[in-house]
């Protein structure tokens, strides 16, 4: 019998598509990425064995560094409410902000000037925003707590919605100024809120941990 000739194919692997793969998904993350925006500090929080995720919507951030400064944040990817926050506070609190100052709040960070430094610190752009060491709102009294009025104005505007309240102090800090930041939440009646901590694990053989196996 005639012997059968096999015919020879190259070996080569044409990676043409995979690369096109690879930098389609390469872009797909550079553009689907949110960052986080910077602290205007850094803050060491305390340690906690709790396993809750921060929301990235709807929620509220108020933050203490050591020294008492308060700072806030709208947590949210609706710019238009954000614009809506700025805008009220501008008409109400007479800040005087134009209409660029007040798109640069948009992109910026966690806020914690006075509102008489506000209008100075929004002519900055977010970038430059991140090199000024910042005062903290004032929350010490009543009369001057001014972080009433940022929380009351974000409360109005995510009305209807389920709202997340979140207070990331540093382990540092004192309890008077949280006392400070406890009474302006109080004025707006929220008296429910989470603590922003440092993860750790479970002690061995507590319920968390037992429940913490049981999900892996």
């Amino acid at each position: 019998m005639p012997s059968v000739k096999i015919p020879r194919k190259s070996t080569d692997t044409d990676m043409t598509p995979f690369v096109d793969v690879a930098f389609l998904i390469l872009s797909f993350f550079m553009l689907a990425t949110k960052f986080k925006p910077p602290e205007p500090v850094e803050i060491l929080t305390p340690n906690s064995v709790s396993s809750d995720k921060l929301e990235d919507e709807n929620a509220m951030q108020v933050t203490m560094d050591k020294e008492g400064r308060v700072y806030f944040n709208m947590v949210t990817t609706n710019n238009e409410l954000k614009r809506q926050l700025i805008d009220n506070l501008n008409k109400t609190r007479n800040l005087g902000l134009t209409p660029t100052e007040m798109n640069h709040y948009m992109g910026a960070g966690p806020i914690g000037v006075p509102f008489n430094q506000l209008k100075s610190l929004l002519a900055k752009s977010p970038a430059d925003q991140a090199k000024v060491k910042q005062d903290g709102i004032p929350v010490k009294d009543s009369a001057s707590n001014e972080l009433y009025y940022w929380v009351r104005d974000a409360v109005t505007l995510m009305a209807g919605n389920k709202v997340k309240y979140y207070i990331k102090g540093d382990n540092n800090a004192k309890y008077p100024d949280f006392k400070n930041v406890i009474s302006a939440f109080k004025r707006n009646d929220i008296y429910k809120f989470s603590l922003i901590t440092t993860p750790e694990d479970a002690p061995i053989g507590s319920p968390l941990w037992r429940n913490q196996q049981e999900k892996k």
